[in-house]
């Protein structure tokens, strides 16, 4: 602290508050100091980090019993992603100044949720696949050609401009708008994508040729399109977050804010995923031709449904013929 006239004591003289020489602890600095300005909740981030190891496991399973394990590889490092920023979390707790803590949080928790949108971004072409694609104004393997390199996109800048803003120590403007870049394409991206979803499932309900969507099937579009609206919604916070840098600002100081619309909302996509699954109403064989983007006709449709249900022809008595 500094003294009447303005001069730090001589123990700070020589204090680095923050950036990749940071020497400053609880114990040399105070609290309002460090860039949060609080020590991240210890039992929120391990909660969140305990439940995203769970889910991670839950999608390891059904990746497997499903036969969809370009789904489970995709929800798998996703999870993994963001326990490894919440570990930084973790690590900041016991010393809020930690520039690697920092670095690992703002980059992997940020991230993230592209993994995420990419598993629902297949899905959707595996949807177009099974229900008509004649109801879709893009091809299904469109639909992932478009979004899976806008999503990696994301990624880049998202991490790229988390990781400049923090090796500057929150002083670059530069690193702030490429993330911020990074934030609003998702945006973007998934407000494209949630477009063509709804107008595909309007087309398809309008049309002559569909049929009514069983129970279980409800369930999956239900689950999928939550899983959907949560991401963009965290999203559109962590945009609103930003716009205010790391420096000065009041809203990366608030941590119910970010547990609520950060943390909260991706746990909960996720675990909706595991209805949301493309496992939950394909099987294998329709999983695997969808992903590969095997061209696949109505008749074909009806004859996987036949095989997936059991068998009745067998136990079907023939109708003789009659004479006149």
């Amino acid at each position: 602290m500094a003294d009447g006239q303005g001069q730090y004591p001589p123990e700070l003289q020589y204090i680095i508050v923050f950036g990749p020489d940071s020497n400053c602890t609880l114990e040399l600095c105070p609290l309002e100091w460090s860039v949060y300005k609080y020590r991240p909740s210890l039992p929120a981030n391990i909660s969140f980090l305990v439940l995203l190891g769970i889910a991670a496991l839950t999608h390891i399973y059904l990746g497997f019993r499903w036969k969809c394990i370009w789904f489970a590889v995709s929800m798998v490092l996703g999870s993994v992603y963001g326990m490894v920023g919440y570990v930084g979390r973790i690590m900041m707790h016991a010393n809020p100044f930690r520039f690697d803590a920092f670095l690992m949080q703002v980059v992997c928790v940020t991230g993230a949720p592209v993994f995420y949108t990419a598993a629902i971004y297949v899905t959707l072409s595996q949807v177009i696949n099974y229900f008509g694609r004649e109801f879709s104004r893009l091809r299904p393997k469109l639909v992932y050609w478009i979004f899976i390199p806008a999503d990696i996109l994301c990624l880049v800048l998202q991490a790229a401009g988390g990781a400049l803003s923090t090796i500057s120590s929150g002083s670059s403007q530069t690193g702030i708008d490429i993330a911020m870049a990074g934030l609003i394409l998702q945006v973007v991206v998934i407000f494209c994508f949630c477009s063509l979803f709804a107008d595909y499932m309007i087309r398809f309900f309008h049309s002559k040729h569909s049929r009514a969507l069983e129970k279980k099937e409800k369930l999956f579009f239900v689950f999928l399109g939550a899983a959907i609206v949560l991401i963009e919604g965290r999203c559109i916070f962590r945009c609103y977050e930003l716009s205010q840098g790391y420096t000065d600002s009041d809203l990366i100081t608030d941590e119910a804010l970010f547990i609520g619309l950060e943390g909260v909302l991706i746990l909960v996509s996720v675990f909706c995923l595991c209805i949301g699954h493309p496992g939950f109403i394909f099987n294998g064989a329709k999983s695997a031709a969808a992903t590969t983007g095997a061209t696949s006709t109505s008749e074909d449709i009806e004859t996987s449904r036949d095989k997936a249900a059991p068998d009745q022809r067998e136990h079907e008595v023939p109708v003789q013929s009659r004479g006149p």
